[in-house]
């Protein structure tokens, strides 16, 4: 090596000079030159990699992963009225998608009905609007459940959401037992890095543990919790923290469902994960195989999980919206194709490409059949998918891999000094650092030191894209009238007496999933159940600005 360096290499950069004099990854990390064995001398085959399918499932969770079966091809999507987000899956579906995700409105994420003061202007806007059992029977009308699996990005009022889609479920005689999906359902991410909370962490976390010991009883093939890295991600953490805060996250959930008398291989196997897929190529294929080990090694040596299952970190991966640029948004398509191969090298369970045009407005059917089809390439095309973590072995990889981890667990042992993630979360601590990495990498792009094409170099005149999707002014009002005619039909007593037990069961320590469940079922509103529940577990107000 040192030959090397000091012979050809020194030759070389006495005529040519390298294009910076110090490399780094978009989380700051420096790049060496070269990687070579020198760099996994430490490393040992059955104890940090291992086999597909076996602890510590650094290669893949399944023995022999996408040669039996792709991920799940599941586009986010939403908008508008039920109608026109049932016309959007049934779109998708026709083109070849594997799994549903629901994007919901911001009114319908902090538990507001379409009619609530504070949701003038937002009904339908960034996502579907639900407020009754109706909405969701129509918005999966001639989607038969027992056919397809559902992802709802949805965390405050998740119990809500999760109730109705039983409820439709039933409606389609299709059991609970036969669901299958995924719940968002990760409050604490919501405190750190996104905003759409509604209670104070203590009743949020019971609220997440009762979802954890219904689905266990009623639901067992249903995910019950996705602790979400995306957001984190897009908020401006860096790959290693968005592993640490994720998992950090994950801790305190097994940890809370532990201490509300749940045995941790009753739920284990039902937690998932989401990550972003950002745009460091290499680094983010690392990223997910050290999340998968780290989670390993946590289920099992912390929480003396019995259950294989239990260890698996089974992900959903999102690329990553906030990559995408409003100048010359073709690029877009390039972007999204890397990250998503990525995200298959990494070893995605599931995954979501954004639409070119999402830094402009919700995507069109053109643009969102580009991002569909740019999974379909590179599954059938590409060749990546034939064989196992193909990139497993690689000193660069392999290397990026340790020190993710390595990275992350250090993280995470700073946060276990303050508490756990919720006192981290109290303290400003996950904020303060994400905010300070996101302040990094933009004075890194508005420095010239990241390039950005189109943004930062290569720009060139341009004229908007023609045909941007642009909801219907008109949705709130036809919603609004929905939701009236709803609340004059249904039977007022059976609404009042569900929603009165479902205040009994939160202010005692009964599970308050059968209750919101029967309350969907007498179409009480989103907006009603969780007026009742702001009205024992009062509200939260952040003090800290994020």
């Amino acid at each position: 090596m040192t030959a090397w360096t000091e012979g050809p290499v020194k030759k070389t950069l006495a005529k040519f000079a390298e294009q910076k004099e110090d490399f780094r990854l978009t989380s700051g990390e420096p790049v060496h030159r070269l990687y070579t064995p020198v760099d996994l001398a430490d490393q040992d085959y059955l104890e940090d990699l291992g086999f597909p399918g076996e602890y510590p499932f650094t290669r893949g969770v399944q023995p022999t992963m996408y040669r039996g079966r792709f991920w799940t091809m599941r586009q986010y999507a939403g908008f508008g009225s039920a109608e026109e987000t049932n016309a959007r899956f049934k779109y998708l579906r026709e083109h070849g998608q594997t799994g549903l995700s629901v994007a919901f409105d911001l009114p319908t994420q902090i538990g507001y009905d379409s009619d609530h003061p504070l949701a003038e202007g937002e009904v339908g806007k960034v996502g579907v609007a639900i407020d009754t059992l109706a909405d969701l029977e129509t918005l999966f009308a001639g989607i038969p459940l027992d056919k397809v699996s559902t992802s709802m990005t949805i965390n405050a009022p998740a119990s809500t959401l999760l109730a109705m889609y039983q409820a439709v479920g039933r409606k389609q005689g299709v059991p609970s037992r036969a669901l299958n999906g995924t719940v968002q359902n990760d409050i604490l991410k919501e405190y750190a890095a996104r905003g759409t909370y509604i209670f104070p962490p203590g009743p949020s976390m019971r609220l997440v543990t009762d979802i954890f010991a219904y689905c266990a009883r009623e639901m067992p093939d249903w995910n019950t919790i996705s602790i979400s890295g995306y957001h984190i991600r897009e908020a401006g953490a860096t790959a290693v923290q968005e592993v640490a805060f994720t998992l950090a996250n994950g801790i305190a959930y097994v940890q809370a469902a532990v201490e509300a008398g749940l045995e941790v291989d009753s739920f284990g196997p039902r937690l998932s994960f989401f990550f972003n897929s950002h745009l460091d190529f290499l680094e983010e294929v690392a990223k997910f195989r050290a999340a998968r080990r780290l989670w390993a090694r946590i289920m099992r040596g912390r929480f003396g999980a019995k259950n294989p299952r239990s260890w698996m970190l089974r992900f959903h991966t999102q690329t990553a919206g906030v990559t995408l640029t409003a100048q010359q948004p073709d690029n877009n398509i390039i972007r999204v194709a890397w990250q998503a191969m990525a995200a298959v090298l990494g070893g995605t369970q599931s995954l979501h490409t954004n639409s070119r045009d999402e830094a402009l407005a919700l995507p069109s059917e053109d643009s969102v059949r580009i991002a569909l089809r740019t999974q379909q390439l590179i599954a059938h095309e590409s060749g990546v998918a034939e064989t196992i973590d193909p990139l497993a072995g690689s000193y660069y990889v392999e290397t990026l891999t340790d020190r993710i981890e390595a990275e992350a667990r250090h993280y995470i042992e700073r946060i276990d000094a303050m508490g756990g993630a919720p006192a981290a979360i109290e303290r400003g601590f996950i904020q303060s650092e994400i905010h300070d990495s996101a302040y990094r990498y933009q004075r890194e792009i508005e420095s010239g030191d990241r390039v950005i094409v189109g943004v930062n170099k290569f720009q060139v005149e341009e004229e908007g894209p023609r045909e941007l999707l642009r909801v219907d002014p008109e949705v709130a009002e036809r919603q609004r009238a929905k939701l009236a005619r709803i609340k004059a039909a249904r039977d007022g007593g059976a609404v009042d007496r569900a929603l009165g037990a479902l205040e009994g069961a939160a202010r005692g320590r009964d599970n308050v999933m059968p209750h919101i469940l029967e309350a969907v079922e007498a179409y009480a509103t989103l907006g009603e159940i969780n007026d009742i529940l702001r009205k024992v577990f009062g509200e939260y107000h952040a003090s800290t600005a994020l």
